[in-house]
Parts: C-alpha cells; structure tokens; sequence
C-alpha cells in the first residue's frame, strides 16, 4: 500500500523527492508537447504548428480530465477535421493506431520513474541500465492501454529489466492521478501531429501530381493563331467595284 511505504521512510526526504519527481515529470512534458512536437510538425509542413493545436483545444481539456485516450479519441476526430482541415479517411486511420501505440507521454513518464526509483534505493545507473531504460519504456508504452494509469501497469517491465524493486511502484501510484493526465495530453497531441503531417503530405503529393498535368495541357496549345475563316459567299450581296475595276474594300451593295 501506498502509505504504508510513505511510513517506512523519513517524511520530509520522501516529499521533497516526489515533488522533484512530479516538476520533472510535468516540465518534461511541457518541452515535449510545446516545443519538440510543434518543432517537427513546423519542420515537415512549414505552417504554424500553434494554430494546430489551437484547434484540438477542446479534446487536450477533454484528455486531462478523463486521463484517457480511447475517451478522447471522438472527440479528436471531430476537431482535426472540423477546425485542422484532416480529411476523414485520414483521421479515422491515424487516430485510432495512435491512441492505442503512440504512447510518448507515458514512455517519458516511466524513465523519469525508473531513474526516480533508482535513486531512492541509492542505486547507480550506468550506460547499459540507461539504455536498457529507454528500449524497455519505448517497447512497453505501445502495449500500454489507453486508459487511467495504464502506464503505471507497464512500469513494472522496466524495473524488473533493471533489477530494482517493484514495490516501488505503490510511491507513483499516490501521485500518479496527477502526473498520467498529462501524459494523456501528450500522448493524444502526437497522435494529432501525426494526423497533420499525413494530412500536409497527402496534399503535397496531389500537387506534385498535378503539375506535369498542367505543362502538358499547356505544350499542346498551338502557338500559331488560326487562320481566319474565309467569309461565306451571300448570293444576295456583290462587291462594289472601285474606279480601277477592283472592289472596294468592306463595301457590299445588295443585288436586290
């Protein structure tokens, strides 16, 4: 149980560690979502990637306070197509793959546990623990589900890859109503991203496309003028001759 650990160690220690342990969470999370997402999304389809999230708006709220990603997924439907311009055929395939692989809030927020853990038992990390962390998380969060706490589930994997100790985990658990909502909003951010960076890619093809289309239609216009059709003959109209004998230019009289 969570407060039997609690009890067990110094109180003041053990606060002051889950406090740095939830600012670490949120501010990585506040870089991934505000700047390294934005980044690749600007970098790959060169619009304004704030004017994108601006649109899912209303599903990110929606995400905090559900702390899951299957309940928003409608919702996120809805905005990237209504507000973010995402054809349907896209948004149905990217979203629901999304919400149950694309995972980046939870992979982070299970690194920053396991280093929190290690370093509560006074456990080093060395390189090969390091990376074993990173592959682990990643290969773990796309089997977590997209519901509250579900990557608290998955934690487990991690700590025992490592070998440290998964009661552990009852530490997370007191705090981790706080920390997984924004590791929900996160995870259905780059879900959204990923919607917009096909969406951008699917319409740049099109216009790849249709430009050798468009030189072609433009090479087969003649670029000599057609000849003038020669005026049909009225049986009723005749020339008017000049002095010399030969007609008058424009000038017709009626036989009549």
């Amino acid at each position: 149980m969570p407060h039997s650990k609690i009890m067990e160690t110094n109180s003041v220690l053990l606060f002051t560690s889950l406090g740095k342990y939830i600012l670490c969470c949120l501010l990585g999370h506040a870089i991934h979502g505000l700047l390294v997402l934005p980044l690749i999304y600007f970098f790959f389809t060169r619009k304004n990637p704030y004017r994108f999230l601006w649109g899912i708006v209303t599903p990110l709220a929606t995400a905090f306070g559900t702390s899951s990603s299957s309940a928003t997924l409608p919702l996120m439907m809805k905005s990237v197509e209504e507000n973010n311009g995402v054809a349907k055929h896209i948004s149905r395939f990217i979203l629901p793959i999304g919400a149950t692989v694309n995972m980046d809030g939870a992979a982070l927020f299970q690194c920053v546990a396991a280093v929190f853990i290690a370093q509560l038992n006074q456990q080093p990390l060395d390189w090969v623990k390091i990376i074993t962390i990173l592959i682990t998380a990643t290969a773990s969060s796309v089997g977590a589900a997209g519901i509250p706490m579900g990557g608290v589930l998955t934690l487990a994997i991690i700590l025992e890859a490592i070998s440290l100790p998964v009661k552990d985990i009852s530490l997370i658990l007191a705090i981790d109503w706080l920390v997984d909502r924004f590791c929900t909003i996160i995870n259905v951010e780059g879900d959204a991203f990923g919607a917009g960076l096909l969406q951008s890619y699917v319409e740049r093809s099109k216009l790849q496309s249709s430009e050798p289309q468009l030189i072609q239609v433009k090479s087969e216009v003649p670029l000599d003028p057609l000849p003038a059709t020669p005026e049909e003959g009225n049986p009723l109209l005749k020339s008017r001759h000049g002095p010399a004998g030969g007609a008058a230019p424009g000038e017709k009289e009626s036989v009549m």
